[in-house]
């Protein structure tokens, strides 16, 4: 007769911790510290945009029907490290006979051009060019011409009759250019992207 033995395993205690101890323990940063670093990002991020930005308000008559007196403008000073003012750039820049002013004009000729005006209109570089922008075509200034050169930008307001702009002060230098008008922020109702418009030449040039 053969006994029969039943065998039992023994089975050991599990070993691996429960769930409960495996969760990562996190410690509450303190109220003022979350509050500092809050206020620092807030000042980096300010910075950041003071140095790309800056903000004018537009003054004077010189740019309608364009702008307007008390309307606000962002004025991006990033675009021209990567590029250079082209025709019909909106730029703010230092007035050459008094730096500590700044001015709003519309780009009309680039370096190397030669700007003419003969008879209230505006000839780049023997081609008469057309502004459908400008509030008219009279011009206070007889006939005159300017060549610029390798560093110059010729500029001239939206208004012609009451602008005071680079036929009065002659080329402006590159260092003298703040940026580009980007962003007009107020009044509410004239919210928006500053309009690019390159002025196209025509086919007439000059006679002579």
């Amino acid at each position: 007769m053969v006994n029969s033995t039943l065998a039992t395993e023994s089975v050991q205690p599990n070993t691996l911790p429960s769930t409960k101890d495996a969760r990562p323990k996190l410690k509450r940063r303190g109220l003022l510290r979350e509050i500092l670093e809050t206020v620092l990002l807030v000042a980096a991020i300010y910075a950041l945009v003071n140095l790309a930005t800056a903000r004018f308000i537009v003054d004077g008559a010189s740019m309608q029907p364009n702008f307007a007196t008390g309307q606000f403008l962002i004025v991006s000073r990033v675009n021209y490290l990567f590029s250079e003012p082209e025709y019909g750039d909106i730029i703010v820049f230092h007035e050459p006979r008094r730096e500590e002013d700044d001015y709003i004009k519309r780009v009309i000729g680039l370096p190397g051009d030669t700007i003419e005006i003969r008879e209230a209109q505006v000839y780049v570089n023997g081609g008469l060019i057309d502004e459908p922008y400008i509030n008219n075509t009279k011009t206070c200034f007889g006939d005159c011409a300017w060549t610029l050169t390798g560093d110059e930008y010729f500029v001239m307001g939206d208004n012609r009759q009451h602008s005071s702009d680079s036929r009065a002060f002659g080329p402006v230098e590159r260092r003298l250019i703040v940026g580009e008008a980007l962003v007009r922020y107020w009044p509410p109702s004239k919210w928006g992207i500053v309009e690019k418009i390159r002025f196209p030449q025509s086919n007439t040039v000059l006679a002579d």
